[in-house]
């Protein structure tokens, strides 16, 4: 009997989970080769768990209907589910490289092909094993006509639900473009992903090529850490050259952003509490990086000098009048910052070097606290950039003076490199600005006058 052919009606909803890639397709095995062979083994056991066999099936020997499949293939369809489980765990129980789990996965039980939500599974999977991989731009949610200094702005956070933020969304999108929607927890941090795929019309004539649904430059992610008003967006700047597409929108990652931000406080939105998105001035290479500065955690307000606090080292507040009787300036200098260091000799060994350093040097040192905060030079929140604009033109008002100037600091940990100058002695730590020393917690400034505007220029 005759296959009946497949037809696709168009429609306004998102792209099925169940939309499938031909495993040949190069960028496919290009994306999955990223995982480790642990992280392509922990997928292919979710895959094949008994609550998940029906929306991942691997292909069986029942499924070779016309009779395509015999030894000479490089893995024989097996005969059930518990065999194909086997596999994984002989591959599991014995060392070797990841090349033989993801040719197993593409050109064995899974060579029918991958589909959207195991390639969305792959792309979160990696996020969490290296969450320095993209870079994240963290936004305020903030709620039309009510300022976050207002008593009640705890208590209205929108509460989001999976499944009707996802619906929300796709009703602000669909006229745009057709996109696929997975929303994954993670695994090492407080936050929920949202990963936004979106792809010109898949029914249009002549078929668009299986790369464009493996191009990671038409996904954008979405993170929303919990119990606070941020959120965090990032998208992938690599670029397909096997399938270049004529919609602007799918591919301008300028567009993309555009797009995605405005559609997601529409959604979050309801009636008598409508929200929009500001910037924060702070992007990073570094997850945990915008969950210290841009997070839950009380670190927020904490940042530079007023770490101190944060760390529990003094009691009270900075506008706390009464006298702290607990440590001294130099005990505190003198004492490891880290948490859970209880080697109490190691302490007091510290103390007395401190202790014996010169009046320039001691004073440097508790200068350098006093701006920095009470953490090491390598910062719990390191900033892989710090982009400055300073307004002020060096010659003054003068119409020949030179045009503003653009700082641009670029490294693993940039705050804690300007610590180790000052350190150094290279710059004196005392006249830094704020925005130097990790106080204001941004990686975007505009300088006038010496000091940050709060809205860029």
């Amino acid at each position: 009997m005759a296959r009946q052919k497949l037809v696709r009606a168009p429609t306004t909803a998102s792209l099925p989970n169940n939309f499938r890639i031909p495993s040949s397709t190069p960028s496919l095995t290009k994306t999955l080769s990223k995982l480790s062979r642990q992280a392509l083994l922990d997928l292919a056991f979710f895959w094949l768990d008994d609550r998940n066999i029906s929306s991942f099936p691997p292909y069986l020997q029942q499924d070779d209907i016309e009779g395509r499949d015999d030894e000479t293939l490089p893995y024989p369809a097996a005969e059930t589910i518990e065999e194909v489980r086997q596999v994984y765990q002989d591959l599991q129980d014995r060392k070797g490289g990841k090349r033989e789990v993801l040719e197993r996965i593409l050109e064995g039980d899974w060579r029918n092909g991958i589909t959207l939500r195991q390639l969305a599974m792959a792309d979160i999977r990696y996020m969490d094993d290296h969450p320095a991989s993209l870079r994240w731009t963290a936004l305020e949610l903030s709620r039309i006509g009510k300022q976050p200094q207002s008593p009640d702005w705890s208590g209205s956070i929108p509460r989001i639900q999976a499944a009707t933020f996802v619906q929300a969304l796709q009703h602000e999108i669909s006229p745009l473009v057709k996109a696929h929607y997975h929303l994954a927890r993670s695994t090492t941090l407080p936050l929920t992903f949202l990963r936004i795929f979106v792809v010109d019309s898949p029914y249009q004539l002549p078929a668009q090529s299986a790369e464009v649904f493996a191009d990671s430059s038409r996904v954008i992610y979405v993170a929303f850490p919990d119990s606070c008003p941020f959120i965090y967006t990032s998208i992938t700047t690599s670029a397909s050259k096997t399938a270049p597409s004529t919609s602007s929108v799918a591919t301008d990652t300028r567009t993309l952003q555009r797009l995605v931000r405005g559609a997601i406080p529409k959604a979050l939105s309801r009636p008598q509490a409508r929200f929009t998105l500001n910037a924060t001035s702070l992007a990073a290479k570094n997850l945990p990086t915008l969950l210290a500065l841009r997070g839950p955690g009380r670190s927020t307000a904490s940042n530079g000098a007023f770490s101190i606090f944060a760390d529990a080292a003094l009691e009270g507040s900075p506008l706390d009048p009464r006298p702290s009787n607990t440590v001294t300036p130099e005990e505190h200098i003198g004492f490891d910052s880290v948490k859970g260091d209880s080697d109490r000799e190691s302490s007091k060994r510290k103390l007395a070097k401190s202790v014996a350093l010169s009046p320039i040097s001691k004073k440097r040192h508790m200068a350098i606290q006093s701006r920095f905060g009470t953490g090491s030079a390598l910062a719990p929140a390191p900033l892989d950039r710090l982009d400055i604009r300073l307004l002020d033109r060096p010659g003054g008002d003068d119409e020949d003076a030179l045009p503003a100037v653009s700082l641009t600091f670029s490294g693993s940990n940039v705050i804690g490199g300007l610590r180790k100058l000052a350190e150094l002695g290279v710059v004196d730590p005392e006249r830094m600005p704020s925005w130097m020393t990790g106080e204001e917690g941004v990686s975007v400034a505009t300088v006038r006058d010496g000091r940050r505007l709060k809205k860029d220029v």
